[in-house]
């Protein structure tokens, strides 16, 4: 089955050039579950539709004149194509914190490129989706290779879709109680919201913010404690 998908994508890449994000997407609605686990053995014995995206990455100058929608897609997909990599560039991996390359760590590694420019995950997303998109939603669209991260999306994100997702990523996240435990008088959340609390608290309070996805409401003032963060890496 993976093989037909496989190769029925690179026909179609072969015909339509603009269907790159389609060939990711086949990527990850093969490899990735529903809850967001990531068979990283099975990619690793077939990494042709990531080595086709990433080709597609190195060649792609992202342009001056795309919408606000399409840069912030491209970007996030961008991202979680060289974590991907990089996880199977390491494994076997139990964790990608565990990942060194003189001396720098994971995401301070320069090795993305994009339109013939190296880049690190932290510089995609810090100086990229958290400075000129300026939306706290970014944290659960990016692959945190982590148990405790957010569930890691089995599809690629589009200007089309991504509002929609970003949106239902969210109220996901701060509702799964494997990762935030809400009450109306206290809420234990992710460390999430506590390394990226700028993002969060930029017009609101974290209470505020977490109302305005919660199912359950919680009140002013409440008290808020930051769950331990499980690193182990989300593979299947």
């Amino acid at each position: 089955m993976r093989k037909t998908i496989i190769l029925f994508c690179l026909l179609f890449i072969s015909i339509q050039s603009e269907a790159q994000t389609d060939v990711f997407n086949a990527l990850l609605k093969t490899y990735v579950s529903k809850e967001g686990n990531v068979d990283y053995k099975g990619l690793r014995k077939n990494r042709a539709l990531l080595d086709l995206y990433l080709k597609h990455l190195e060649k792609t100058v992202p342009g001056k004149k795309w919408s606000a929608t399409k840069a912030k897609s491209f970007w996030i997909n961008a991202y979680n194509a060289y974590t991907i990599k990089l996880i199977l560039d390491s494994y076997p991996l139990k964790k990608i914190t565990d990942i060194k390359r003189k001396g720098r760590n994971a995401w301070k590694i320069p090795f993305a490129v994009i339109g013939k420019k190296t880049y690190s995950l932290d510089y995609i997303e810090h100086k990229i989706l958290r400075r000129w998109h300026d939306d706290p939603r970014i944290h659960v669209a990016i692959n945190a290779a982590s148990k405790s991260g957010p569930r890691f999306a089995n599809y690629a994100f589009t200007s089309k879709n991504i509002e929609l997702k970003l949106e239902a990523l969210m109220k996901e996240f701060i509702n799964d109680t494997t990762k935030n435990k809400i009450s109306s008088g206290k809420i234990e959340v992710s460390k999430m919201f506590e390394w990226y609390q700028e993002d969060f608290t930029i017009k609101h309070s974290l209470v505020d913010y977490v109302n305005k996805y919660s199912d359950i409401q919680v009140n002013d003032g409440a008290e808020v404690v930051y769950m331990q963060y499980n690193w182990d890496l989300n593979g299947k």
